[in-house]
């Protein structure tokens, strides 16, 4: 049973959300809040696989829990997915930064949002590889801090090229044909990086190859040889 928490400050679209939800015999809604501070207090009480949380909320806004979610270990578990209604903006951005798995748009279909509910509750790549390419197109429009401290040394070969690779939209099955090694074995060297750069998910460990400068942004668009 995967176990969501609804954080939104409108009631009508947590109404929308949950009843889409409540049909699924696989998932259950297990709390709502209507800010970030009540969300926090939620999610250390229910323990959620996945955080379903607006980005713009009162008394304490999606990014900032995003942040304090993944700053607790104890709400390690926990998988946040942003809700916005405005796309790939500078919001979004942030709240990946923060340690989000991904982001929705509220105009989403149903069959799509719970498709994104289970892939963040597995913990698999939420960001498909046109969402990292769109992220891809922002970092060479608009690049973010190169060069930050990111313990990349700690990386063996594989791993690095591994991480590049995810960077640049490649899923793992792709990694794995283009690494010449089985799917099983790339999502290894994946899992390792992101336990060694204390990456929460893919969408951390793809945020953190471009500000390590691990991936140049002029380059990642490329389709890999």
């Amino acid at each position: 049973m995967i176990r969501v928490l609804l954080v939104d400050d409108q009631p009508l679209l947590r109404s929308g959300f949950r009843a889409i939800l409540d049909l699924e015999d696989d998932i259950e809604v297990v709390a709502e809040a209507a800010d970030g501070l009540e969300g926090l207090a939620l999610a250390e009480q229910h323990l959620p696989d996945v955080a379903l949380i607006d980005i713009q909320m009162p008394v304490v806004d999606g990014i900032e829990m995003t942040r304090r979610v993944a700053a607790d270990p104890a709400l390690a578990g926990v998988h946040v997915v942003i809700l916005t209604n405005y796309g790939l903006d500078e919001y979004v951005f942030d709240a990946l930064r923060a340690g989000a798995a991904g982001f929705l748009v509220k105009d989403i279909l149903p069959e799509d949002f719970l498709h994104a509910v289970r892939v963040a509750a597995r913990g698999d790549a939420l960001l498909a590889p046109s969402i990292t390419r769109r992220l891809i197109n922002r970092y060479i429009t608009q690049p973010l801090h190169n060069g930050a401290g990111t313990g990349l040394d700690e990386l063996t070969n594989r791993e690095r090229e591994a991480v590049a690779l995810v960077a640049r939209g490649l899923s793992n099955d792709q990694i794995a044909d283009h690494m010449v090694i089985s799917p099983l074995t790339a999502k290894t060297h994946i899992n390792r990086a992101m336990t060694k750069l204390h990456a929460r998910d893919r969408a951390q460990l793809v945020v953190l190859a471009y500000e390590s400068g691990l991936v140049a942004p002029h380059n990642a668009s490329a389709s890999p040889p």
